[in-house]
């Protein structure tokens, strides 16, 4: 039975040129379990937007949606909100409530439930999820992936046909995001519910999903079955980046493709590797420069007011000229806290830190730049043009000018220089951000969860970037949740645990030697007669495959 559907739906945003959706078309079915997904910029989020109508963007629409039956528009505001539920990318925008009990009986309350009612359905849902112990906590308290959960069961509490979630483990670690995302499917599985969900994060996502819808420039190009759309995808070269590494894999080392063996999942990868016969090409060893020591960080104590806890607690971390440091860790540990110490943002209760071997109060910020995990918040200007010769003036920058045509010649964004920093796409507002952070020119560029919102192929923008100005000297400190990205790019991962610095590796070891903070290639080769390799790149350099059993 059809839930959903779309006949040549057309939507463009005022004062904009080109439609943001291109007569766009689709069926889904009751209990479908739908990925939306494409390039930013596709028009995924607008779309999942005109789903939900009481959210719908600003703009002129062409076309028709329906929904069980119905033209949308026509259907009753408390039937859609009680009959279509949405969880948003920020969990933080959709919380209103200090307490979590209060967040779980807001929307009850709001379409007239009765107490017995309320008691019964609260009651219900906690034990689904398993909330009981966070019922009185406050929701500034809760980690990310906690925030996330809350806002999944006080939709859910409305018994919802439909779930519309956008890009809903953005901002969480790779644990709570992958519980997160198992929780749909059991909510898919158990309780009927059809869920439509955007994301970038596809890994897990093909493997659970019973249709893949494609965009791109606003074109819905492809709707099929995970299978099939791997195959279809195979032959794109730039969306093809979005496929699961278990897909990917078999896509490189395979010469025909059949639909029904296509692995999507680490179970399966597995099972295709063994029956690979693959000889290990051994690597090259260099042998590695000394590094010359940056900054140091000793004794850190870091707590925001006397009551709480310490969130950095005697934390040591020393950090080398021209290398690229990730910090891990799950929501909540104090890794953004520990790049606010270092960039002088806050200020260390206890402990102190060293710039080239003399201890230093703070950093001097011409220095260390720092780039902030939401790159929107950089900008204060009405123009990113107008934002550079700010930052230029305030900071002294000699030949300011050039400098700036410099770098946005280098990222490519010159073209861009007079647009509205809230008009760009994610990936652009992450070019945008830094090359702001970069005209002072520091000799130290912080950043915080670079990949954030962005699709496989911005990412690869970003890193060539990043990874240009690395070799040019900079040294790079990054917090982040992408472990396939700090994998492929960075020189060295530390992971932060309990307010403290538990392991500093080089990248390779740091992920091959982790059971589950670590990426799929090495899930999927660990304990198989294959090499074991961290990313899907190591595997052209160190595997060989001889031939098929």
């Amino acid at each position: 039975m059809e839930i959903f559907a779309a006949k040549d739906i057309s939507f463009t945003y005022p004062d904009r040129p080109e439609p943001a959706l291109k007569e766009v078309n689709f069926s889904i079915e009751k209990g479908e379990f739908v990925l939306l997904c494409g390039a930013s910029g596709s028009g995924k989020s607008t779309l999942l937007k005109l789903l939900k109508h009481d959210i719908a963007p600003h703009g002129y629409i062409n076309g028709t949606l329906i929904f069980k039956g119905m033209e949308l528009k026509q259907i009753a505001p408390f039937v859609r909100a009680k009959e279509i539920g949405i969880v948003f990318q920020n969990p933080e925008n959709q919380i209103v409530m200090e307490k979590v009990i209060g967040e779980l009986l807001f929307g009850l309350e709001n379409v007239g439930y009765s107490t017995q009612e309320m008691r019964k359905k609260l009651a219900e849902m906690v034990h689904f999820f398993g909330l009981n112990h966070l019922l009185e906590r406050n929701t500034n308290d809760l980690s990310g992936g906690e925030k996330q959960l809350l806002n999944l069961a006080s939709v859910l509490l409305l018994d919802p046909e439909v779930l519309l979630l956008d890009e809903p483990t953005a901002q969480l670690d790779p644990i709570a995001a992958k519980e997160l995302i198992y929780m749909l499917k059991r909510i898919n599985d158990e309780l009927g519910i059809t869920i439509v969900i955007v994301e970038h994060r596809l890994e897990e996502l093909f493997s659970i999903a019973n249709k893949v819808i494609v965009l791109e420039n606003g074109r819905l190009i492809m709707q099929d079955t995970p299978r099939e759309i791997v195959l279809k995808l195979a032959k794109h070269t730039y969306l093809e980046k979005l496929l699961p590494s278990a897909s990917l894999v078999y896509l490189h080392y395979e010469n025909q493709y059949e639909s029904a063996n296509v692995p999507l999942s680490v179970k399966e990868a597995k099972q295709w590797l063994e029956t690979k016969e693959i000889v290990e090409t051994l690597p090259i060893n260099r042998k590695a420069k000394e590094k010359q020591k940056l900054l140091e960080l000793s004794k850190i104590d870091f707590q925001y007011n006397k009551q709480e806890r310490l969130v950095l607690n005697n934390l040591h971390l020393s950090v080398y000229q021209g290398e690229w440091l990730a910090i891990l860790g799950a929501n909540g540990t104090g890794k953004t806290t520990l790049i606010k110490v270092i960039s002088g943002i806050y200020r260390a209760q206890h402990g102190y830190l060293k710039y080239k071997g003399k201890k230093v109060k703070k950093v001097d910020s011409k220095i260390i730049s720092y780039l902030p995990q939401n790159p929107a918040l950089y900008f204060l200007r009405d123009t990113i043009l107008e934002e550079y010769q700010y930052i230029a003036k305030q900071c002294k920058v000699k030949n300011a000018e050039n400098r700036i045509q410099e770098l946005v010649v280098k990222f490519q964004i010159d073209h861009l220089k007079h647009r509205h920093p809230q008009d760009l796409s994610g990936g652009e507002q992450q070019k945008a951000a830094m090359v702001g952070a970069l005209i002072t020119n520091p000799a130290i560029l912080l950043v915080d969860e670079p990949t954030k919102g962005i699709d496989p192929h911005a990412k690869e923008q970003v890193a060539d970037l990043l990874r240009s100005l690395k070799e040019e000297g900079l040294t790079i400190i990054m917090v982040t949740h992408d472990v396939e990205f700090a994998a492929n790019y960075s020189t060295r991962c530390a992971l932060l645990f309990q307010g403290e610095i538990t392991v500093i590796e080089d990248t390779k070891k740091f992920f091959r030697q982790n059971a589950y903070y670590t990426t799929v290639m090495n899930r999927i080769t660990r304990n198989t007669s294959a090499p074991p390799v961290v990313t899907l790149g190591e595997t052209k350099f160190r595997w060989n495959v001889q031939k098929s059993y």
